[in-house]
């Protein structure tokens, strides 16, 4: 008999080998894989104009007529970081970052340019015998290196306009102790969560209606995808996920020792309160990470939309943020994904009452 797969592994693999750089629409989409995975667990599945993929699933809520429908928000941004043509060279392009690359591992890295047809390429250099006298052989400029795609420079500048996409090409890496290395975990990672904690909620009764959203155009900054989705669906609450650092010496965050509950200004107290329960009630694994001074995901677009959202982080540890071999532990995912099912399966409309202060 052969082994069994783990089925969250297959998924990150699935979800990985999609192509989601900021602003690519192509025919291999991270669009179409995030509509796929989610659509066995929901009530429907929306695209909106911006990009963003939103499951819905309604709750058994039955309020009152003077009372809403109460609404919890899931968001994990889809899109990857990448490059984008600058210039044609010669037969060889140039190219600018798109998110944040780690130009230190950049050499050597096989690429998709996705020109007039998508095109197969690796990033190179200028070879360190001919380095100018005095420059040193380990320096990294993102300006020194082009994508060479063995063709011709005629048929390049025919297959080829400035501003195209460029995505990693990589194959998904099971290592050892069942850790994965691919591209993109950063937050497909997170996106594979959501599909957990739905998961979980199929079995579940939960009262409030829940949006889980892949938000667009997280990685260049600007937050799109979750600020045009929670001033849309006005959630009571959110939960935004997204990764953190591991195994780093500044962060006490290690790979397979549990979601990392947020604590921090951005972080509602009441929210992580009940997270923290719910891990210690169930005798499940969790890490915290301080956050003074906010984390730079869409936890902060979410928390300021309309009169305010209460939003917590939950992060998943990954090694090597914002290169091509960014390293997981599934287990990290589904432990997210069954702490955000208990919590929602734990909201009712005394909850809202609780989210805010009152003055003694």
């Amino acid at each position: 008999m052969g082994e069994t797969k783990n089925p969250t592994l297959e998924m990150l693999k699935r979800l990985s080998l999609a192509v989601g750089v900021t602003g690519y629409d192509g025919p291999t989409s991270v669009h179409s894989v995030v509509t796929d995975e989610l659509e066995p667990y929901v009530d429907r599945v929306d695209q909106d104009r911006m990009g963003s993929v939103i499951g819905f699933k309604a709750g058994r809520q039955s309020p009152a007529a003077d009372q809403p429908r109460r609404k919890i928000m899931l968001a994990a941004h889809l899109d990857e970081i990448g490059a984008v043509v600058t210039q044609l060279d010669k037969g060889f392009i140039r190219f600018t970052e798109i998110g944040g690359l780690d130009e230190r591992v950049l050499m050597g890295q096989e690429v998709v340019v996705h020109g007039r047809r998508d095109l197969p390429g690796i990033i190179g250099s200028i070879p360190p015998h001919f380095l100018a006298a005095g420059q040193a052989n380990n320096e990294v400029d993102l300006e020194q290196m082009h994508i060479d795609l063995g063709l011709p420079p005629e048929t390049v500048t025919q297959l080829v306009r400035i501003g195209d996409i460029i995505s990693f090409s990589r194959t998904p890496t099971e290592l050892l102790s069942g850790l994965i290395s691919a591209k993109a975990m950063d937050n497909r990672a997170s996106v594979a969560a959501m599909v957990v904690c739905l998961q979980h909620l199929q079995k579940m009764e939960h009262q409030w209606d829940v949006y889980a959203v892949a938000t667009a155009d997280e990685e260049w900054g600007s937050f799109v995808g979750a600020t045009t989705q929670a001033y849309t669906i006005q959630p009571d609450a959110a939960i935004v996920i997204d990764v953190t650092f591991a195994d780093v010496d500044e962060i006490e965050v290690e790979l397979n020792k549990g979601p990392v509950i947020s604590l921090g200004p951005s972080n509602h107290p009441v929210i992580r309160r009940r997270l923290v329960k719910i891990c210690n009630d169930l005798e499940m694994k969790y890490q915290s990470e301080i956050l003074p001074s906010g984390a730079g995901t869409d936890a902060f677009a979410v928390e300021i939309s309309r009169e305010g959202v209460p939003t917590i982080l939950i992060s998943i540890p990954s090694r090597y943020m914002h290169s091509p071999v960014e390293v997981v532990h599934p287990k990290d995912i589904e432990r997210t994904g069954r702490l955000m099912a208990q919590f929602i399966a734990s909201l009712d409309e005394a909850f809202v009452g609780e989210l805010i202060p009152t003055l003694e």
